[in-house]
């Protein structure tokens, strides 16, 4: 029966410390069990393993420690990435503005709301909510510009009914990253008139 190689990278760096886990290179034979291991020392939860294929794009078989590979065959043969993302520090959270229609929108019988999110990151998504619930259409987001600080703006507009508007309902501007979540609510009783 043939053998396959499975070239291992596990070049991961943990608290600045470089772990390199097992042989660089795993030969099984056909229909053997391939089990490659990713040590990670006092790193808790689970690591990804990516599997790359000569001319192929990297996917993810595997989401633990361990990658188990049973009844190997021809297939199987790449290589294995064990990687581990590790987060040391929360980004700040956005300054968030919302904007209340102006006065000849009102006029016109239309209704627009602004959000802008300064001080971000530019792959935050922004989404609205009305009364709580939220919002599929009428939304407008801008691309993230780059300010001078090097945070990321971006704005966003949402079309509204006048009279929701007129009976104070009330509007939310969310902006997530991830687990991370800022809002700013804004209705009518609380703007001031013009």
């Amino acid at each position: 029966r043939p053998w396959y190689n499975f070239p291992i990278f596990l070049n991961i760096r943990v608290s600045g410390v470089t772990v390199v886990t097992q042989k660089p290179v795993l030969s099984v034979r056909k229909g053997e069990t391939a089990t490659m291991d990713c040590n990670l020392g006092t790193v808790t939860d689970a690591a990804y393993w990516y599997k790359q294929i000569p001319g192929g794009v990297p996917h993810s078989p595997s989401y633990d420690y361990r990658l188990i590979i049973k009844n190997v065959e021809e297939g199987d043969s790449a290589v294995y990435y064990c990687t581990k993302l590790i987060v040391t520090s929360n980004l700040p959270p956005p300054v968030l503005t919302v904007f209340p229609p102006s006065s000849a929108e009102l006029q016109a019988n239309t209704a627009s709301l602004v959000c802008l999110s300064s001080q971000s990151v530019p792959f935050a998504d922004v989404s609205w909510l009305a009364g709580g619930s939220p919002v599929s259409s009428g939304i407008s987001t801008s691309t993230a510009v780059q300010r001078p600080d090097q945070t990321y703006q971006i704005s966003s507009s949402l079309t509204i009914q006048t009279s929701d508007w007129n009976m104070d309902k009330v509007y939310t501007c969310k902006v997530s990253l991830g687990s991370q979540t800022s809002e700013k609510t804004i209705k009518k009783s609380e703007c001031p008139t013009e």
